[in-house]
């Protein structure tokens, strides 16, 4: 899964169309809730070097908001990062482009998503 799955992903799934905040970064962008306008992912492209993965060169990666105790055991695994610019508590990086299966990547968002929907 790359972003431009993930952005296809998230209008089909929730209506959502990504929002470009960032005029430094045009590429960065935030899947937001339409009512609540709070942030369920980030995807970005981010220099390999800033993550602390070896090689050059940039690396895709998602910010989702993750349940605490499935984040320490994510951590352990290839393809999960500490989130990056996030609170790191509440929120993970995970590498797109083939590091961790399509079906985990849409199960984080699917999760992330829920977790930030908040008071119905």
């Amino acid at each position: 899964m790359n972003t431009d799955g993930l952005i296809e992903y998230a209008y089909e799934a929730y209506g959502v169309r990504p929002e470009y905040l960032w005029k430094r970064y045009p590429d960065y962008c935030v899947l937001r809730h339409q009512g609540s306008r709070k942030w369920f992912a980030v995807l970005m492209e981010v220099s390999k070097s800033s993550l602390g993965l070896p090689g050059e060169g940039m690396a895709q990666i998602m910010n989702v908001k993750c349940e605490p105790i499935l984040l320490g055991s994510l951590l352990r695994s290839p393809g999960f990062l500490p989130a990056w610019h996030m609170n790191k508590e509440n929120w993970l990086s995970v590498l797109l482009g083939g590091s961790v299966p399509d079906n985990d990547v849409i199960s984080l968002l699917e999760m992330s998503y829920n977790m930030t929907l908040g008071k119905k």
